[in-house]
């Protein structure tokens, strides 16, 4: 039985595409790479499984830049679908990498009223895929694993903790991390979906 419902914020509740090409252009600004040959190469590797943005970026030659907060936006699905849950009896909560301030931008988002538990990597300390963050909001939620789900685009940082945990693994095909493959038994999610109210049926 699904008591808890867990979710990751970029590229899972927050479009972060704007944000994204606001950096590479950033990055790529008075070079002689293009925005497109950036995007094949990061493309290129995350399909060989060795890394997306870092291994672009070390291939050009280019400086990481600041990533552009201000262009993220919620995905159309994301409200509804959080009103939905709670509307059906599930607690939610928050599993994610984010720089300080994630409370902050949920308010903004309008979001922030969902959820019983945000573990937030910058406010605790504790960034995915380690364990403790997983195991803290499964404290603060008094679930155990196998009544909570996880929802996350990344197998690295959200499938495969998750699973080693028995937390109910969900995978969501958006941002880059959809061109993902999975590497290892630990990264092969339990479900998949394309939208968020695909949950719907899984809970």
């Amino acid at each position: 039985m699904i008591e808890w419902v867990f979710f990751d914020v970029g590229s899972t509740l927050i479009d972060e595409t704007e944000a994204d090409l606001h950096r590479i252009r950033d990055m790529i600004a008075g070079t002689d790479v293009t925005e497109k040959a950036y995007c094949e190469k990061r493309f290129e590797m995350i399909r060989k499984g060795i890394g997306g943005d870092q291994g672009a970026i070390e291939f050009f030659g280019l400086t990481k830049t600041p990533w552009h907060s201000e262009n993220e936006k919620p995905y159309e699905d994301a409200i509804q679908t959080l009103a939905e849950l709670k509307r059906r009896g599930i607690r939610l909560g928050i599993i994610a990498n984010q720089p300080p301030g994630t409370t902050e931008r949920l308010e903004k988002w309008r979001m922030i009223g969902f959820f019983d538990v945000i573990a937030a990597s910058a406010e605790l300390g504790i960034s995915k895929p380690d364990p403790a963050i997983f195991q803290w909001a499964m404290e603060q939620a008094n679930c155990i694993p196998q009544n909570a789900m996880m929802v996350g685009d990344r197998l690295d940082n959200d499938i495969a903790p998750a699973n080693r945990m028995g937390i109910h693994s969900v995978r969501l095909l958006r941002g880059i991390g959809a061109y993902h493959e999975p590497q290892s038994r630990d990264e092969m999610p339990e479900y998949t979906i394309r939208t968020l109210e695909e949950l719907f049926d899984l809970v």
